[in-house]
């Protein structure tokens, strides 16, 4: 498998086209057809992904090439037009997916295999898209100050949280999603009052990722803090942030009722993919129950089809009571949930 090195990666990520990386992915779909390949574009991590790559090859025969970067991918393959190499688009969330069909660079694709492993709710009505892994959007509570073992995210707006709750930015991508299912579950003018409580009840603009969050629920300076699951696996496996994972409990809101507002990883056929069987082998791949627990174990995420477990540390954190909304219909709302963080002047801080 062809992974970029740590100075092409930076360079991929500042967008300028590394010519080895451009030149091994063209030989792989172009020069060498006696091969068979497919071409990955990543924004995943290559140490969450190779495991699978790997048994996928083992399996099938069909050598992966991946490019990685954090950002950047689309805007990449929109520039390379018909002649990019990419067959697959791999992303880390559900806002990439959106994105990357928006943008014209994904094309649809039909599979029985992922049509009948996958809830609707998991795949782009249109074909373009499905899911592979998904996340949920918890509380992350002091376990020193916070008794209560459950909590419904409109509780979030309850004065009593005042001056107690920290998040990220409200127009980051994991935050726009979850205001959009606001939207969809308690309507506009709801979903409008709710964001301004929240604001009103943080105890600092909101500022840094879901880390820091945790980071200051330690700390004292919150007694709450919003972020994906996955965060706490990530930090209890850092020795710097173990002290911060330690000090919080998981609380899923709203299990005794919708359920807790999930969010996704998945992947995308590109537009111009010239090994486009090999890449829906690769998707059916990623959906099959090896591939299923492998990811879910490295990543910290929860599988999307049933059977597949979850790694032993997710399942310690309780049973997740998912939210049945669509991610394509969430998708409908994310303009209207943004335009609501900018409305109530969200990322200004409390009493703004």
């Amino acid at each position: 498998m062809f992974l970029l090195r740590p100075r092409l990666r930076a360079a991929c990520r500042a967008l300028s086209f590394p010519i080895l990386a451009l030149a091994a992915l063209t030989t792989a779909g172009a020069g060498a057809r006696a091969e068979e390949v497919v071409n990955v574009y990543s924004y995943r991590e290559p140490g969450l992904i190779d495991p699978i790559l790997k048994a996928f090859t083992e399996k099938t025969g069909i050598k992966v090439n991946v490019v990685f970067s954090r950002d950047g991918l689309i805007e990449r393959v929109t520039a390379e037009g018909k002649n990019s190499p990419a067959d697959v688009i791999l992303v880390n969330e559900s806002g990439l997916l959106f994105k990357a069909k928006d943008a014209g660079v994904t094309q649809p694709f039909q599979s029985t295999v992922i049509d009948e492993a996958l809830e609707p709710k998991f795949r782009d009505p249109e074909h373009h898209w499905f899911a592979i892994t998904q996340r949920a959007r918890v509380v992350y509570a002091s376990k020193d100050r916070v008794k209560q073992d459950s909590i419904t995210y409109e509780e979030l707006a309850d004065p009593k949280w005042k001056g107690k709750i920290c998040i990220r930015s409200g127009q980051h991508t994991y935050n726009i999603a979850l205001i959009a299912s606001i939207i969809a579950h308690d309507g506009e003018e709801k979903a409008e009052a709710w964001l301004t409580g929240l604001r009103d009840n943080l105890a600092r603009k909101p500022a840094g990722g879901d880390r820091e969050g945790v980071r200051d629920v330690q700390a004292g300076l919150c007694d709450l803090a919003v972020g994906n699951t996955y965060y706490m696996a990530a930090m209890l496996k850092n020795p710097e942030q173990k002290a911060w994972a330690d000090a919080v409990k998981i609380l899923f809101p709203n299990a005794a009722d919708r359920g807790t507002h999930v969010n996704v990883s998945g992947a995308a056929l590109a537009a111009h993919a010239p090994n486009k069987d090999n890449a829906i082998k690769l998707f059916e791949f990623f959906l099959s129950q090896q591939a299923q627990e492998i990811y879910a174990e490295n990543s910290g995420e929860y599988p999307v089809i049933a059977g597949a477990s979850a790694s032993a540390l997710v399942k310690s954190w309780g049973d997740l009571k998912a939210d049945q909304l669509s991610t394509a219909d969430l998708a409908k709302l994310r303009k209207k949930a943004s335009e609501l963080v900018d409305k109530v002047r969200f990322d200004a801080g409390p009493n703004s």
